[in-house]
This record gives C-alpha cells, sequence and structure tokens, in this order.
C-alpha cells in the first residue's frame, strides 16, 4: 500500500439504512415476479398439445419435440431457483420488521453496506461466510 494511505474501512450497515434496503429488496421481488408471470405464461402453461396441435406451427418432428420438451424443462428449472431466491427475499423482508436484518447470523456484527448492497438477502458478513465455506459448508 503506498506511503500516507491507509485502507478505507468498509462501511457497515446501521438501522438508519433499512428504508433503502427494504426499497432494494422490493424492487429485486417486484421484478422477480413479473420474470416468473411471464415464464408462466410463456412456457410453463403450455402443454404438449400447444406445441403439437392442429394449426401449431410447431413441427410434429421428434427432434423439435424434444427441443420444446428441453426448452421447457430449462425454464421450470428457471422457475424453481428464482422462486428459491423469492423465498430468501421474502425472508429478507421478514428480518427487516423483525430486527435482525443486516446483522450477522454467526458473528452478530454489523455487514457492510458494500455486500448488502450486492447480495441484499445475505445473513452472514463476508469473514463468517468465507470461515463457513472453508470448513465445507
Amino acid at each position: 500500500m503506498p506511503k500516507g494511505k491507509t485502507k478505507k474501512k468498509a462501511e457497515v450497515f446501521s438501522k438508519k439504512d433499512l428504508p433503502h434496503f427494504k426499497k432494494l429488496i422490493i424492487e429485486k421481488r417486484d421484478k422477480l415476479l413479473d420474470e416468473l408471470g411471464y415464464l408462466k405464461e410463456t412456457s410453463l402453461e403450455k402443454s404438449y398439445q400447444d406445441y403439437t396441435g392442429e394449426h401449431s406451427t410447431y413441427s410434429f418432428h421428434m427432434a423439435d419435440q424434444g427441443t420444446d420438451a428441453q426448452e421447457r424443462e430449462k425454464a421450470f428449472l428457471f422457475a424453481s431457483r428464482e422462486g428459491r431466491f423469492l423465498s430468501y427475499l421474502d425472508r429478507a423482508l421478514e428480518m427487516i420488521d423483525e430486527g435482525t436484518y443486516g446483522y450477522c447470523q454467526m458473528c452478530k456484527e454489523p455487514i457492510s453496506k458494500v455486500r448488502l448492497e450486492a447480495v441484499p438477502t445475505a445473513k452472514l458478513c463476508v469473514n463468517c461466510k468465507q470461515k463457513k465455506e472453508e470448513n465445507g459448508g
């Protein structure tokens, strides 16, 4: 590190930051719900008949049907993953209401604002997260 310069300590979360993070989480949640709604309308609710019906633009060829099935499976996996993220966002909102949001669940210290900006559902500070991963958790 250059002489005369000190490493700036990461700014930690405080209760005054709650409105900002609540807004951020709600915005992410709303965007996710919109994406899931679109995915449901365009992929998940379509049946095999929708793809291969008499008036379908899709071919009856087996390869095309396999591709369609693969696309539906990818949509389902995406929806499943996003559904888990939605539950993490909901839990973060509950933690805000309980007064436990922004504090590490292991060491009980405030989590850095930078970490919460990047991962608003974070339950562990960076140090505790690294320790957990090193221990196979």
